[in-house]
């Protein structure tokens, strides 16, 4: 449905204007929803990539762990000795004006042990080194998902808009354009229409006024 506009030559040039506007909205709109689904795909790829790795390294971590509680009895005292990560920040980068999260951690020192050597064995130490893995893949895991939210959840949003522009108001517009065009033009004939008449009328005047000479 055409938007009721008084069919005004600047109503015209108005909303040809925002005809113009809509469109460029649109192809602006489409090319960044490509472009986060693109970012959001390379995103999902890794993901499973790193998904394959994360249950491989947790299956090997639980396993290690296992074997050292068996070799050293029960690790828990062991265990108190790791401290506490408290290395992870949190940054971001912007993909299309979307805040995509960069979750950093320190990359732990090759070989660095916290516990004795004469009290335990290599069980425990591959059971460190594998749970240290974990961590790192953890930490990677959990930036891609919530990138991979973040990208869907404007993706969503863009279609939204790009579809409420494509489909409602540049049609709206396009109609508005051509019903003020056409009232126009049809102000334009009848103007010449009544242009002709009183050319015609003056003309029959004047020649009534030279048969009166």
């Amino acid at each position: 449905m055409a938007i009721q506009a008084v069919p005004t030559k600047g109503n015209l040039m108005n909303t040809k204007k925002s005809l113009f506007l809509a469109k460029m909205g649109y192809e602006l709109l489409d090319r960044k929803r490509n472009i986060l689904i693109r970012e959001m795909m390379m995103l999902i790829d890794h993901a499973n990539e790193i998904q394959g790795k994360i249950d491989n390294a947790y299956d090997e971590a639980y396993s290690a762990l296992q074997t050292a509680n068996i070799t050293l009895g029960y690790c828990n005292d062991i265990c108190n000795t790791i401290p506490v990560e408290n290395s992870l920040s949190l940054e971001y980068r912007s993909v299309m004006g979307v805040e995509i999260p960069i979750v950093k951690i320190e990359e732990p020192e090759r070989n660095k042990m916290y516990f004795g050597f004469n009290t335990t064995n290599t069980a425990l130490d591959n059971a460190f080194q594998k749970f240290t893995e974990v961590k790192v893949l953890t930490t990677e895991l959990a930036e891609i998902e919530n990138s991979v939210y973040r990208l869907a959840d404007s993706i969503k949003k863009t279609q939204k808009r790009a579809n409420a522009l494509k489909n409602i108001m540049i049609p709206r517009f396009e109609e508005t354009v051509k019903f003020i065009t056409d009232a126009l033009d049809e102000k334009d004939r009848e103007e010449f229409s009544r242009m002709k008449v009183i050319k015609a009328k003056k003309q029959r005047e004047a020649e009534k006024s030279k048969e009166g000479k």
